[in-house]
């Protein structure tokens, strides 16, 4: 196969996909992927992994290729370089990519929501649907794409337990990016011996089960751990015991008189630094304690506990650095981390109270549709009644005029018949609602259960009651 090989229908479709902005994804299947390396070497595109992340970027070559429907090395074209060489520089007929009108579109689209971003740094679209969730993911990508984020910030996109989508600026680099030397946080002195520790340092150090190590190892761990607990204090921060989880601990037990506590043993100790009223764990341990190499069993790693905003969480002793040289940019991240809480914090008890509203409004309109329903039920009630008291009256007038009809009938028979005949009319002016003036209906409060057809979607018993993720 040549480099100018015609494309097959679904590698031209891709590429016609990410011309248009789409960036890989865990959606994409086997098949999509060696779509994406065929393109690959023939050119067309271009493929970059950096971390985590992958990145597709339609060459020249595959833009012309879109235009043309051709590779611009194929043989059988070799009349058109000249004319692909004019349009790489811009001398076509066709307009470039970039001026496209979905390019355009999706441009303004992003230019439009990193303005946003940076003067509001967070957006917030209430449950969007799959498709609208994709445009914003491709707008976003086209940002990042096109470098119209601002330097040493980056877009990060959230999706919320209630379906909301969060758009956010977030400093640092992506926390899957490769790490570059500590940069210039504030150092953190770490002392030689340890002295008058901090009551939670001093509970690890009594605690035989928890920072299971080598001697060395544990007390330079004590000793990180200190100078991180009193760098803490020291900014106005409060640091607490994190309590071993019941479910590491053994049971305790009585046995030939002598009791015995519950046992356990863990490798990693940990504290708790608490800012701004959030809490985060701070872990130390062995980076690898089951290694043969003797260097990297000497590695300690400081990890902080899970982030919703995927920031780092992670630092180890490398060759460049160790754990001393790095204390201020732990210290760093927690306490940016807080800002960041605190400002998320703050927009979930706005959003809150906008679905506050929302579902009042939403229970009063139902309300009102229910109540409705209520007084047309009524009526349609009595429009019954009142057709089956006119056809019972006509039914009167006949027997009426049957009885009339009939002076040689006996005499038995036609009282009888007169008794059956004012049973009816009386029935009849029970029946009919307009015997007497009908009035207003007194509706019924509605049941829960019974507002939900008109709530699109609320629930009944408040704004934050769900059923699961996948409810609406």
């Amino acid at each position: 196969m040549h480099r100018w090989s015609p494309l097959n229908e679904r590698q031209l479709d891709l590429l016609g996909r990410l011309a248009n902005s789409e960036e890989p994804g865990a959606s994409w299947d086997p098949c999509e992927w060696r779509s994406a390396y065929a393109l690959r070497d023939r050119g067309l595109v271009m493929i970059k992994r950096s971390g985590g992340e992958v990145q597709a970027q339609v060459t020249e070559a595959g833009t012309f290729y879109i235009q043309h429907g051709h590779h611009p090395d194929d043989p059988a074209h070799a009349g058109d370089k000249k004319i692909a060489k004019e349009e790489r520089k811009g001398g076509g007929r066709s307009a470039p990519h970039n001026d496209r009108p979905i390019a355009l579109a999706r441009r303004a689209k992003a230019t439009g929501l990193v303005r946003r971003l940076v003067a509001e740094r967070r957006l917030t679209i209430t449950q969007p649907d799959e498709s609208t969730v994709t445009e914003w993911r491709r707008v976003i990508d086209y940002a990042k794409r096109h470098d119209l984020v601002p330097e040493g910030i980056r877009i990060e996109r959230i999706r919320m337990w209630n379906r909301d989508l969060q758009i956010s600026l977030v400093e640092g680099p992506h926390p899957n990016s490769r790490r570059q030397a500590p940069d210039d946080a504030p150092p953190v002195q770490v002392p030689s011996q340890l002295r008058s520790p901090h009551p939670v340092v001093a509970g690890l150090r009594d605690d035989e089960c928890r920072l299971v190590m080598p001697a060395p190892l544990r007390r330079r761990s004590l000793l990180l751990l200190q100078a991180l607990a009193a760098e803490t204090v020291r900014r106005g921060h409060e640091v607490k015991e994190h309590r071993v989880p019941d479910r590491y601990r053994g049971r305790a037990y009585t046995y030939a008189g002598r009791h015995h506590p519950s046992g356990y043993s863990r490798r990693e100790g940990e504290l708790d630094v608490i800012v701004g009223g959030f809490t985060y764990t701070v872990t130390i341990q062995q980076e690898s304690p089951q290694s043969t190499d003797s260097e990297r069993s000497k590695n300690l790693v400081i990890e902080l506990g899970y982030s919703r905003s995927s920031r780092q969480s992670h630092w180890a002793d490398r060759k460049r650095w160790v754990l001393e040289d790095i204390l201020g940019a732990v210290l760093r991240e927690i306490e940016t981390r807080a800002v960041e809480d605190a400002e998320r914090k703050a927009e979930e008890e706005r959003a809150k109270a906008e679905r506050e509203v929302r579902w009042r409004a939403a229970m009063e309109k139902a309300k009102e549709q229910a109540a409705q329903d209520q007084y047309a039920e009524v009526l349609r009630t009595q429009v019954r009644q009142w057709q089956e008291a006119a056809a019972l009256s006509a039914y009167a007038t006949a027997l009426e005029r049957r009885i009339e009809a009939a002076p040689g009938e006996d005499e038995a028979e036609v009282a009888s018949t007169r008794q059956w005949l004012a049973w009816i009319h009386q029935y009849v002016q029970r029946l009919d609602p307009l015997t007497q003036l009908p009035e207003m209906p007194t509706v019924r409060e509605p049941k829960p259960e019974e507002l939900k057809p008109y709530l699109n979607g609320w629930n009944p018993h408040g704004p934050e009651a769900h059923q699961g993720w996948g409810a609406s």
